[in-house]
């Protein structure tokens, strides 16, 4: 690997930690949380090891259905056959201010603030706010402010010039648009507080990566449903090889995802039980690293199918990152 190249992308691998808040259809409360896989999963959602400011574009668009069969919990109604499209835009900044906590240590703190276009149909059950009854197909759509993500603590060591250990805990801050007995929310009402964990690899001579982030998720109760659910957690990783190409460095593999709650959900809304969630997905991964004008820049995109779901939507989740660093 030539050495400009290597030592931008030893400055991109800083990346940026922050996820892009997306509210999906079936993650309305039972059996889901505010994370969305394939949010922190590769080189590109690192914490940077020198003074940077950074910002980051997040495009995501999930589009997925569930069974008739199958009830979902939705904003205090019961929804059956629920079909859903949503897209994201988030913009991140990131900050690691000139702090000195040692040779191999650094600190970063980042905020996200997104913007959500939902549109859902269901078949619904249930009670409105002004007591009549919502029974049959019902479809609504939104647009407009999600949940701001805050994450104030970020932190990386340095075991060496290929691997890295990094931990971050974030808060997910119910500022989006949400209304008991609609079906598309942008928001949840609720507060989520996520540590994360994460390993990377980056081999500096044979361009491998391999990165892995362990995440947990704790909810309060939203007080409009009276609903809490329950923590859950999620595991994402990213095997890629990376190479020259153009004046930059290309990055091809694979990303996968494994996602579950732990406990189950509470309250005196939770009437379908603890309605636990799963879902499993995998898809390719493609990122290029290039100095455009002394600044450094990084685009990833990619394509997650889920394979395997439970109480919860089945669809595809595509993701676009565009990374700018000022300095």
């Amino acid at each position: 690997m030539p050495t400009p190249v290597r030592d931008r992308l030893c400055t991109v691998i800083a990346g940026i930690g922050l996820t892009l808040v997306s509210t999906l259809a079936a993650a309305e409360e039972g059996g889901s949380g505010h994370y969305l896989p394939g949010s922190i999963a590769s080189f590109i959602d690192g914490v940077p090891q020198t003074e940077t400011f950074l910002a980051r574009l997040n495009v995501v668009h999930y589009n997925g259905s569930i069974s008739a069969q199958k009830p979902l919990p939705i904003a205090g109604l019961t929804a059956l056959g629920v079909d859903a499209s949503s897209w994201g835009y988030g913009l991140t900044v990131l900050w690691r201010p000139p702090i000195d906590l040692g040779e191999r240590w650094s600190y970063a703190m980042s905020v996200t603030v997104p913007y959500l276009t939902m549109d859902v149909s269901a078949n619904v059950t249930g009670t409105l706010p002004n007591g009549q009854g919502a029974t049959g197909a019902r479809s609504s759509s939104l647009d407009g402010l999600g949940d701001i993500v805050l994450m104030p603590l970020m932190l990386n060591y340095n075991v060496n010039p290929d691997f890295n250990l990094n931990f971050r805990i974030g808060a997910y801050a119910p500022t989006g648009d949400y209304q008991v007995g609609r079906l598309a929310n942008t928001g949840k009402h609720f507060w989520t507080i996520e540590p994360i964990f994460g390993l990377m690899y980056f081999g500096q001579k044979n361009g491998i990566e391999a990165s892995v982030f362990i995440g947990a998720d704790f909810n309060t109760e939203n007080s409009d449903t009276n609903y809490k659910s329950g923590t859950q957690s999620h595991v994402d990783g990213t095997l890629a090889q990376h190479f020259p190409l153009a004046g930059g460095l290309a990055g091809v593999g694979l990303s996968a995802y494994y996602y579950q709650q732990v406990n189950g959900d509470s309250g005196s809304g939770a009437t379908l039980g603890d309605f636990k969630g799963m879902t499993t997905g995998v898809g390719p991964v493609v990122s290029y690293v290039r100095n455009v004008g002394g600044h450094d820049m990084i685009v990833e995109l990619k394509w997650l199918h889920e394979t395997a779901t439970e109480n919860r939507l089945q669809g595809n989740i595509v993701w676009l990152k565009a990374v700018f660093k000022f300095f």
